[in-house]
């Protein structure tokens, strides 16, 4: 029976990869730092799962990192533990650098001496989408080249370099992934489609960048974790690959889509209404994936359109509204990214 190591599993995208993982039969380890974007409430449905476990440790100790891969013996990792939140990458840097750098940096040392001894794992570490900046036209492949615009971007962009130069230089089983904008269940209220449910829900305005038309490619977190797995079972050591939906939407249509489930699940008239606000420094005006590498090479295709998961996304939510109740009010609704 294959055992896992999921790292940033009580995140959004690491906790719904490891339901993903038990539901399949498989044994999974769940290590976490626990910041400020962990929630418990994320693993209540299977933390009492016999095959489920978990420890508090960062990838930046790379001792102890080495000590849980030698006990536990995965022939699987997937990298997830990472800061996201473009908006606090402005306002403080120095943490985004250390997690998703220096840490990766470590985590794959760890790895390194792992692999040794155990020749059976793999790798898999999970990036994103804006590493290849702005997307202004046609959609970027895995031979885009880099262009991040912020220091978030640009600490992924910098771990994605550093997996591929120890698949190089030491031979590691290791691959990369970038994805596009996930949504779903379970998502911190700091990012776009959680924060403005949880305005609608509460209501709030819903505070929109610039004018809206910053436009980003929409994949619902089931499909990306299929694909992850997808990835692991079939993809190839050393290969990058796109994960992406092919549907792009800008800010202002996700906003009235939103509004236009509310009016419908809530059974209310009277809506709150889209307020623009000041944009932040560096946004990117548009990204989007060619995914055609993962669905010719590998046979993963996305389940979800954005229609069906965003009613689902939004259900869940009124229906867990207990979720919101992990963060504090001022950390869903306070404006970060504008200190420049």
């Amino acid at each position: 029976m294959k055992r896992f190591i999921v790292t940033g599993g009580l995140g959004f995208i690491g906790s719904n990869l490891i339901k993903l993982l038990l539901s399949k039969g498989f044994i999974v380890l769940n290590i976490d730092k626990a910041n400020y974007a962990a929630n418990v409430y994320n693993v209540k449905d299977f933390s009492k799962n016999k095959k489920y476990s978990f420890i508090k440790t960062d990838i930046n100790n790379q001792k102890k990192i080495l000590q849980i891969f030698k006990k536990f013996k995965p022939q699987g990792i997937f990298n997830l533990a990472a800061e996201t939140h473009v908006d606090r990458s402005i306002d403080g840097p120095k943490e985004f650098f250390y997690s998703n750098t220096l840490g990766v940096f470590n985590l794959l040392e760890a790895f390194k001496k792992f692999h040794k001894k155990y020749k059976q794992t793999r790798l898999i570490h999970i990036s994103t989408d804006e590493v290849y900046g702005d997307v202004l036209k046609g959609r970027s492949t895995e031979t885009w080249p880099y262009k991040p615009s912020s220091p978030y971007a640009a600490s992924k962009a910098s771990s994605d370099h550093i997996v591929f130069s120890y698949f190089r230089t030491f031979s590691l089983p290791v691959i990369v992934t970038n994805c596009s904008n996930n949504y779903g269940p379970r998502q911190h209220p700091e990012k776009l489609i959680p924060k403005l449910i949880y305005n609608i829900l509460n209501g709030l305005d819903l505070p929109i960048y610039g004018k809206g038309k910053n436009s980003r490619e929409w994949i619902y977190v089931q499909d990306h974790c299929e694909a992850l797995l997808k990835v692991f079972q079939k993809g190839k050591n050393g290969e990058f690959y796109n994960i992406g939906s092919n549907y792009n939407l800008n800010n202002s249509q996700i906003s009235k889509k939103l509004l236009i489930i509310a009016k419908k699940i809530l059974n209310k008239k009277k809506i709150v209404k889209i307020k623009f606000v000041k944009d932040r420094p560096g946004h990117d005006l548009r990204y989007a994936l060619n995914s055609n590498k993962i669905k010719s090479k590998l046979k993963w295709m996305p389940k979800y359109n954005f229609e069906n998961g965003i009613i689902e996304t939004f259900s869940w939510y009124v229906k867990n509204q207990k979720y919101f109740k992990n963060f504090s009010k001022k950390d869903i609704v306070k404006r970060l990214g504008k200190k420049w």
